[in-house]
C-alpha cells in the first residue's frame, strides 16, 4: 500500500500499565490471527503498512486514540503476542524502541537462518530504511523506534517513528515490501507526523536531478567543493543570488497526497488517506463520523438481547460487548475507507487516560473471550461464531446505509461513564 498517507501525532509520555498491556497483547494477537485465518499473513503486512488502520487498531485496543504512544505500545504488544506464535503465524516482529531497535539486524539474521531467508538482504533493507528516514528525509525528526515485521516468505513491513522534542511532536513512517519499487524513490507506504513546513526529501521523484548532482559532488575533490560552497555563501550574503518564484499549493479535500498544514488549534483533518491528529486529549464529536458510530450503537442497542444470543451463540452476551465486537469486526473485515476517523474505535474499549471513557475491563475481557472462542471453533470447522462476528460489521453497514442513525455523542459518553463502575472501568490513575 504505497503512499497511503500520513497523520500528525502529539508527543505523549508515560507508560502503559500491565493490566492494559497484557490485554492489548491478547486482543491484538487475536485480531492478527483472525486476519491470517481470513486473508493470509500477507494481509497483516498490508494492514500494518496503512497509517490509518494502524491508528484505528491502537484505539480499539484501548490506547490513547491520537498520541505518539500508540506506536510504541501497539508494536510492543504485537511483538509479545506474534513472536510467541511465530512458527504458527509465519510472522515475526523485530526491533523496538531505543536499544531494542539496534538489535534488529541480529534478530533478522536469526529469523532468516531459521526460515531459510536471505538475512544479509533483510539487514540491508532495515539499515537503509532507517538511513533514508533519518538522513535522506530531513524533516526535523530523529528516529527512536524501528520495527521490522517479516514473514517466512521474505515479505516485510517496517514501522518506525521519529521525535521532534522542540515541537513535542512525533512522526511515524510506514514501509512495505509488497509495494516497494525502489528504496530511494517514493518508497513510503505512508508517513505519519506533524507538519513542519518545508522539508528536505531526497526520496521524492522530483529530487532525481538533485540526487544525481549530490552523487557528482561526492566524486569531486573536497578542497574544490569547500571552495565552491564558500563562494555561494559569500554571494548569498551580498544579495547576489536570485531565488526562483515558488508557489506552495495547499492540498484540497480531494487530494490524496501532500502534507496537511497545521493550524493554531489542531483538529482531525483528512485529505484522502492523510489525517492530522488533534492536540486535545479528549474525544470530541468533530473527531468522529457520528453516522458510523450511530450504526454501531444501533447494532448493539436497538435489537433485543435474545437476538444477540442467537447471533453469537453465546448465552448472556449483552449489547455493550456487541458494541466492542462490532468495532473489532470492522478492524478485521473493514475496507480502507472505514478507518478515516480512528477516534471512533475508542468506543470499543475506551482509553487508558479516561478518554472517551475509562477502559471497561469486564467488556474488554469478554471481547477477548468471544473472539478467541470463535477462532478456536473455526479451526475445528465450526465457523458459526466467526461468521457471526463478521456479520456484525455487515449489519452495521446496512444500518448505516438504510437507517442513517446519527449518534448522540454526549449521551453515548454519558452512558459509558454512568456504567463505568459496573464494567470495572479503569484508567492509569487508578
Amino acid at each position: 500500500m504505497k503512499a497511503t498517507g500520513h497523520a500528525d501525532l502529539p508527543l505523549h509520555t508515560g507508560t502503559v500499565p500491565k493490566w492494559l498491556a497484557d490485554r492489548m497483547r491478547d486482543l491484538g494477537t487475536l485480531i492478527i490471527e483472525a486476519l491470517i485465518q481470513n486473508y493470509g499473513k500477507q494481509e497483516v503486512l498490508v494492514r500494518l503498512s496503512d497509517p490509518l488502520w494502524f491508528q484505528s487498531l491502537g484505539a480499539v485496543l484501548g490506547m490513547d486514540w491520537h498520541s505518539s504512544g500508540i506506536t510504541t505500545s501497539v508494536m510492543y504488544a504485537l511483538k509479545r503476542g506474534i513472536n510467541a506464535r511465530a512458527k504458527e503465524f509465519g510472522l515475526c516482529v523485530c526491533g523496538g524502541r531505543g536499544k531494542y531497535s539496534r538489535k534488529t539486524p541480529e534478530e533478522l539474521l536469526y529469523i532468516a537462518n531459521a526460515a531459510g531467508l536471505n538475512g544479509d538482504e533483510l539487514v540491508t533493507s532495515s539499515r537503509l530504511i532507517a538511513k533514508v528516514d533519518n538522513t535522506a528525509v530531513q524533516d526535523g525528526f530523529q528516529l527512536y523506534q524501528h520495527n521490522f515485521i517479516v514473514s517466512d516468505t521474505g515479505d516485510w513491513t517496517v514501522i518506525q517513528q521519529g521525535m521532534n522534542s522542540a515541537t513535542r511532536t512525533a512522526r511515524r513512517y510506514h514501509w512495505s515490501s509488497s509495494s516497494l519499487r525502489s528504496f530511494i524513490e517514493e518508497p513510503h507506504s505512508g508517513i505519519t507526523g506533524e507538519n513542519q513546513g518545508k522539508i528536505l526529501n531526497l526520496t521524492s521523484s522530483d529530487a532525481a536531478v538533485t540526487r544525481s548532482r549530490i552523487l557528482e559532488i561526492s566524486k569531486e575533490s573536497p578542497d574544490r567543493t569547500i571552495k565552491e560552497i564558500s563562494s555561494i555563501i559569500k554571494h548569498a550574503s551580498q544579495g547576489l543570488l536570485f531565488e526562483p518564484e515558488t508557489k506552495i499549493e495547499q492540498p484540497s479535500d480531494s487530494q490524496s497526497g501532500g502534507i496537511v498544514p497545521s493550524s493554531g488549534a489542531l483538529r482531525q483533518i483528512q485529505t484522502g488517506r492523510n489525517i492530522t491528529m488533534p492536540s486535545h486529549h479528549d474525544v470530541r464529536a468533530e473527531d468522529i463520523d457520528l453516522k458510523r458510530l450511530g450504526a454501531v450503537l444501533a447494532t448493539a442497542y436497538e435489537a433485543p438481547p435474545e437476538t444477540f444470543e442467537k447471533l453469537l451463540l453465546t448465552p448472556g452476551l449483552g449489547p455493550r460487548t456487541l458494541q466492542s465486537l462490532s468495532l473489532v469486526s470492522e478492524v478485521i473485515y473493514g475496507t480502507p475507507s472505514r478507518f478515516n476517523d480512528p477516534a471512533r474505535f475508542s468506543f470499543a474499549h475506551g482509553g487508558k487516560d479516561g478518554h472517551p471513557f475509562p477502559v471497561p475491563l469486564k467488556i474488554y475481557d469478554e471481547s477477548i473471550r468471544v473472539l478467541h472462542d470463535s477462532i478456536e471453533k473455526s479451526k475445528l470447522g465450526y465457523k458459526d461464531k466467526s461468521e457471526c462476528i463478521k456479520r456484525l460489521h455487515t449489519t452495521a453497514l446496512q444500518i448505516e446505509k438504510h437507517c442513517a442513525p446519527e449518534a448522540d455523542f454526549d449521551k453515548a459518553i454519558e452512558h459509558e461513564r454512568s456504567h463505568s463502575n459496573e464494567w470495572d472501568g479503569r484508567t492509569v490513575s487508578d
